[in-house]
């Protein structure tokens, strides 16, 4: 019974294995840079500054966030609460709102920080359904105050829909944080996050080069007509090996268990990334936002995350703790 108690996690030491993880992270990086600049030298006649633009981003990202996992728990919360709110503003930005629903709005904003103190406190029974129930009751219940039944059905779908996949998925990351060390001793807290976070968006590279290399057969043109079916497979797969290669180092997984996490983080990540762009489709937009040069917004950058986070931590919350 002892593994399904959490505990506060201090950082005052990060497992050798973890710190190799993120300098492994930066190693790719400064390699990405150094593709880039002899690319340019050899092309100077061909464009390069999406590409510029998207490794400069991913420099501050992996910046930003490796700092935040660094400094400790509570920064790291606020880290995760601050990009949902990113993310629910940019969400909200993007779909039509009815003008008396501004009232209701306010109260998914303050549901944010609500929703990681319980993350915080490691109060699990009341986080697991605070977003899918009781918000989910009180959203319609705030939208009859306002007598407005026009758009009604449209309108509380669109703003719980928005709430379970900005606060509650992300909040998933976070939470992975607050478990208890004891039983990843390899990797920590950390290494969880860091497991997570590459499988997903290395399963997102893995598929667009795929995609590039190998595409023929698209998959949902009319969604997103880049994506093909050898990408999907190519990605996956790739995906799948490097799961069962980090999850010994880095989780408290076996490699056996490690292909199952890298198959559920390969064909999640790819259905999150597909779900967004249907969004977009639906709204005629190209983008979410242009915050991050050379990725768009933030649920551009994270579509694959709002269906990764929450699948991964329930396979190893119910698996190892």
């Amino acid at each position: 019974m002892n593994h399904f108690k959490t505990q506060a996690m201090t950082f005052d030491f990060i497992p050798q294995n973890t710190q190799m993880a993120m300098l492994g992270v930066v190693a790719l990086l400064i390699s990405a840079s150094l593709i880039c600049f002899v690319l340019r030298q050899l092309q100077p006649h061909k464009d390069h500054q999406e590409l510029r633009l998207r490794i400069n981003s991913w420099w501050l990202m992996v910046g930003v966030v490796f700092t935040a996992l660094l400094v400790g728990k509570t920064a790291s919360v606020i880290f995760f609460a601050f990009l949902s709110f990113l993310a629910l503003k940019e969400f909200l930005s993007i779909v039509p709102i009815r003008e008396p629903d501004r009232r209701v709005i306010l109260w998914l904003y303050l549901a944010i920080p609500l929703n990681y103190y319980l993350v915080y406190i490691e109060w699990y029974g009341t986080f697991i359904i605070f977003v899918p129930v009781y918000l989910f009751l009180f959203i319609p219940f705030r939208m009859l105050l306002l007598g407005e039944t026009k758009g009604f059905i449209r309108s509380a779908a669109t703003y719980h829909w928005a709430a379970m996949t900005t606060i509650f998925s992300i909040s998933h990351i976070a939470y992975l944080l607050v478990l208890s060390s004891d039983v990843n001793p390899k990797g920590g807290a950390i290494g969880l996050v860091l497991y997570l976070g590459f499988l997903t968006q290395f399963n997102d590279v893995a598929q667009f080069i795929w995609g590039k290399i190998f595409g023929r057969h698209k998959i949902i043109p009319n969604i997103s007509p880049n994506k093909t079916w050898e990408g999907f497979v190519g990605g996956v797969i790739t995906t799948v090996v490097a799961g069962c290669l980090l999850a010994e180092p880095l989780t408290p997984l076996t490699w056996q268990e490690g292909l199952l996490a890298g198959s559920i983080i390969g064909l999640a990540g790819f259905i999150g990334d597909l779900t967004m762009s249907a969004v977009k489709r639906d709204l005629n937009i190209k983008d979410t936002g242009n915050l991050i040069p050379g990725h768009g917004g933030i649920l551009d950058r994270i579509d694959s995350l709002t269906y990764t986070a929450p699948l991964f931590f329930h396979f190893i919350y119910y698996l190892k703790y």
